[in-house]
């Protein structure tokens, strides 16, 4: 429903008196109202805000949700709403649809792929299912064009999966759009993970006694027995509908009968329940009609009356009870009543509402909601039901409607009649689960299947599917083993899945580490070699096959077929927004990873940039935060620390919005680069100097790489030698590189010069396999340190020669540092002077705090004292704002910039207002004649 109100007559004298009049009849609720008017008019001045309503049934959610819209429509503040149906949340993007119907008109206004996205994901058109969370962003577009406005979402807790995502999402990416969220949740309902959990709240209590009294006094106009009043005012708990509802004549005529124990709102359910019964026969059954059918659609309802041969004067009985209202919409008085009619009808009541509901739905123009009503009266089993179910399924699937499609095929599993057929849609429902983010209930289907149902390669699938989903809870070292037994069923079944699966499983292998019991990475390895080879090998099979032939055969005989799978990658374009099994966009963050374990500058920024764009491009939300980690690493390779932050600091906020697991690798080895301690320290677990395979995961591994660098910046020497050592035993082979890295300077420095050659020559035999600059530049650097007089000061230039023809800076800065160190040593202050000047603003220039620190402190002992770093306008801006500004300066458009970081133009806007005012200047196009670091 819209509302759309100017501002009253009368300024603001008038407003306060309606609002005053409105507080009135909300006892006890003051300082709630204070919260929402607080709302409003930041509302009105320009910024957004978000509420959550939490209480019981019957507690008042619903009454401040209407003191909220009708404070709204005085200030002149429109006004859209939606409400959760319990038996609505089967329906992919329901309460979304409710929420934007009225403004679809302008969907044209999105830019084109915001457009596709909600017209997809609305039925509006046809396409490939699209991310929800873009879904998000278009409709946070279409709301904040309209501003100042309020949306509100009562019972939120019945709201379907998809709709709740995108509404969660959008909670937490609002700023400027004058955009007010209001969500009602019920405490008792709904289940299942809370994706509004960590919004800001209010909870509603009961009324306090004195509140109580004077609202059932409003009720019962006559005098009371003080003992019946106690009684009442005790039983109802505070609950206000509790205290409208529930006194009985008997109650009031002395308040005799046996205590009920029963919960408050079941209670009112049951007072809505006894008030129905009393109701003429047609009027009950048009009742039950309605409350069958969620979606309020009148036209609807009297076609299903007709078809029960009920006149439509049988409404009134149940209107004049204040039960529901009827116009160009059905509306229950409160979400209790739709239940309460509902639960007190018996099964065969239910079948027989759905089934007119199912015969008067058009099957042409809602096909999906006539297959739901339909399966509903159905006692016993029916193919024919359960196959329009599963058609339904694919047509949810299609809009990425993943919830509503294991709803359907739940239910087309129980109406098969045939074993095999309802164990491959418990398999497909229990799929669909997994991908609409319930791991829990996929499991659950999964232990309900026959598997001896199924043929051989839905066999494979279940057990692909089980390692999935445990691999998504727990990350337990058992997948790996888990993935190795599904990819070997699939071989000859479905050889192309069976390479997908392989590498999955040893990616788990490499990211868990193992447990030692089950196969870990050596053992998937061997048994990947063992397997039959694909015939035409794409870029993922080449990667698999390399990375296998790196653990098999060593680093030098695998590096070759990485750099053609690593081409491959680059060469290979992946259709925007498909997510195919066996498509290599799939695997660019690993294949990103492996450009940096072989030193392959270029390939790394190529790969990891695409992941990034791509992902943008799809919306992809779930892919993003992992492809930004990946090329958050790759920037602090190059020095630019300030972008690595930005991007660190991008994927945990979209992490945080979409509900995903947040990943703290990027932050970790970042914060030790920049010397920060709490961080990395957190995270660390020494291992002792012996490497368990617990160790050998990549969050450890990542965080003793992290303490070698900070322990490396500060001079902390044994140390750093000890945080590499364990590193240095990753199973992922860009950490072991970085950890030989940081091993060398920490052992050489700690005068372990037989450790620091072993980690050199290691470094070296990669190195030359690899051939890059970059790679030859590390190895001279750590032939340099383990070497004396001209030999170390030939391998010294030489390492500087070849880092300064690639792109990793950061490496380039810590050589002159090194250089300049042994040159000190070695007497020759003015040379020393020269590359530690070179050091010393390279790395303060970065952020490389530690690093610079030794640099200046090596410049003192020379003599001479290093220049501070001149503070720069750019210092005062956060890391979005960063982000905005270099965007903006490319001349990306408000809308564009809005586009690839998932917020509104209107907020780009006001982030643009800040940015101005911090940098001293007026327009976009001084911005774009900055220096932007």
């Amino acid at each position: 429903m819209t509302i759309l109100a100017s501002s009253p007559v009368g300024g603001n004298e008038v407003a306060v008196r309606v609002r005053t009049e409105r507080r009135a009849g909300l006892l006890g609720r003051h300082t709630e109202c204070d919260s929402i008017d607080r709302l409003l008019a930041e509302a009105s001045a320009g910024r957004s805000g978000v509420l959550v309503v939490r209480g019981e049934a019957g507690i008042g959610k619903s009454a401040l949700l209407q003191y909220a819209r009708d404070t709204a429509v005085s200030s002149g503040i429109r006004v859209e709403s939606a409400v959760g149906v319990e038996s609505e949340t089967h329906f992919a993007f329901a309460g979304l649809h409710q929420l934007c119907a009225p403004l679809l008109d302008r969907a044209d206004t999105l830019p084109s792929p915001q457009q596709t996205a909600l017209g997809v994901a609305l039925g509006r058109q046809a396409g490939p299912a699209p991310d929800r969370f873009l879904v998000g962003l278009a409709v946070l577009n279409l709301l904040a064009d309209e501003g100042p406005m309020l949306c509100l979402i009562d019972d939120a807790q019945w709201l379907d999966q998809a709709s709740a995502q995108v509404l969660a999402f959008m909670a937490r990416r609002v700023g400027a759009e004058r955009l007010v969220l209001i969500f009602a949740v019920r405490e008792s309902g709904g289940s299942g993970a809370d994706p509004l959990a960590g919004l800001p709240e209010l909870r509603l209590d009961g009324l306090g006694e004195a509140d109580a009294r004077a609202l059932l006094t409003t009720v019962v106009g006559a005098p009371l027995d003080r003992g019946v009043r106690d009684r009442i005012v005790a039983e109802a708990r505070g609950n206000p509908l509790a205290l409208l509802e529930l006194p009985s004549s008997e109650q009031l005529a002395g308040g005799f009968g046996l205590p009920d124990a029963m919960s408050v709102p079941r209670r009112i359910e049951d007072s809505f329940a006894r008030r129905s019964s009393s109701l003429p026969a047609q009027t009950q059954q048009l009742l039950l009609v309605a409350a069958s059918e969620p979606t309020g659609d009148a036209g609807l309802l009297w076609r299903a009356a007709d078809h029960l041969g009920i006149d439509r004067e049988a409404a009134a009985p149940a209107e004049t009870a204040g039960l529901l209202e009827i116009d160009t919409r059905v509306r229950f008085r409160h979400p209790l009543v739709r239940s309460a009619v509902y639960r007190a009808a018996a099964a065969p009541q239910h079948r027989r509402a759905h089934a007119v509901l199912a015969d008067a739905t058009d099957p042409q123009a809602d096909p999906d909601r006539r297959a739901w009503h339909r399966a509903q009266s159905v006692l016993g089993t029916d193919e024919d039901a359960a196959a329009d179910l599963e058609r339904s399924a694919d047509r949810a699937l299609a809009r990425g409607g993943f919830c509503a499609a294991a709803a359907f095929l739940r239910r087309a599993t129980d109406l098969t009649p045939e074993p095999a057929s309802r164990a491959r849609r418990a398999l497909n429902a229990a799929n669909a689960e997994h991908c609409a983010g319930a791991p829990e209930a996929a499991l659950a289907l999964l232990d309900s299947v026959d598997a001896g149902r199924l043929d051989e390669l839905h066999r494979a699938r279940l057990e692909l599917l089980r390692a999935q989903i445990t691999f998504h809870l727990t990350q337990g070292s058992e997948v790996p083993g888990m993935l190795l037994g599904a990819a070997q069923m699939l071989g000859s079944l479905d050889p192309s899945l069976a390479r997908e699966t392989y590498l999955q499983a040893f990616d788990a292998a490499t990211i868990t580490g193992g447990s030692g019991v089950e196969p870990g990475v050596p053992e998937i390895a061997e048994a990947v070699s063992a397997a039959p080879a694909p015939g035409a090998p794409g870029p993922a099979d080449l990667l698999l096959r390399g990375l296998v032939a790196v653990h098999t055969d060593g680093f030098e005989s695998g590096a070759p077929i990485l750099r053609q799978a690593l081409k491959a990658f680059r060469d290979h374009v992946s259709p925007v927004g498909t997510v195919r099994a066996g498509d290599a966009g799939n695997w660019l963050s690993l294949a990103a990873r492996t450009a940096i374990a072989l030193f392959e500058d270029e390939l790394a920024i190529v790969l990891a940039d695409r992941h990034v764009r791509q992902a943008r491009d799809a919306g992809a939300l779930a892919t993003l935060p992992t492809a930004l980690i990946v090329l958050a690493f790759a920037r602090v390779y190059t020095g630019e620390l300030s972008r690595a932050a930005e991007l660190a600091d991008e994927a945990a906020a979209i992490s945080q919005a979409s509900g995903a697991k947040p990943m703290g690798y990027a932050h970790t080895y970042l914060e030790a680069w920049r010397g920060v301690v709490v961080g990395a320290t957190a995270r660390h677990d020494t291992c002792g100097g012996t490497a368990t395979e617990h160790s050998r995961g990549i969050e450890a591994t990542v965080s003793q790489c992290a303490m070698a660098v900070l322990h490396n910046g500060r001079g902390n020497y044994a140390a750093a030698q000890q945080a590499a050592a364990c590193a240095r035993d990753s199973y992922e082979p860009g950490i072991r590189g970085m950890a030989l890295h940081e091993l060398v300077e920490a052992a050489a420095r700690a005068g372990d010069f037989e450790a620091a050659s072993r980690a050199m020559e290691e470094l070296d035999a990669r190195a030359q396999a690899s051939g890059t600059e970059w790679a030859l530049g590390i190895a001279a650097r750590s032939r340099a340190l383990t070497s004396t007089g001209g030999e170390a000061d030939k391998h010294y230039r030489e390492a500087i020669e070849r880092l300064q023809n690639c792109r990793m800076d950061a490496f380039l800065a810590r050589t002159h540092l090194v250089y300049g160190e042994w040159l000190r040593r070695e007497g020759r202050r003015s040379d020393a002077r020269e590359q530690l000047r070179t050091a010393h603003a390279l790395l303060s220039d970065m952020g490389a705090e530690p690093f610079a620190a030794r640099a200046a402190r090596e410049l003192r002992a020379t003599g001479e004292h290093p220049r501070k770093r001149t503070a720069q306008p750019t210092d005062a801006l956060t890391a979005q704002e960063l982000t905005i500004a270099r965007l903006v300066a490319t001349g990306a458009t408000s809308r564009e910039v809005g586009a690839q970081l998932f917020l509104s133009p209107r907020t780009i806007e006001a982030h643009l207002r800040n940015i101005f005012r911090k940098l001293g200047i007026t327009s976009r196009r001084q911005l774009r004649e900055l220096p932007l670091p």
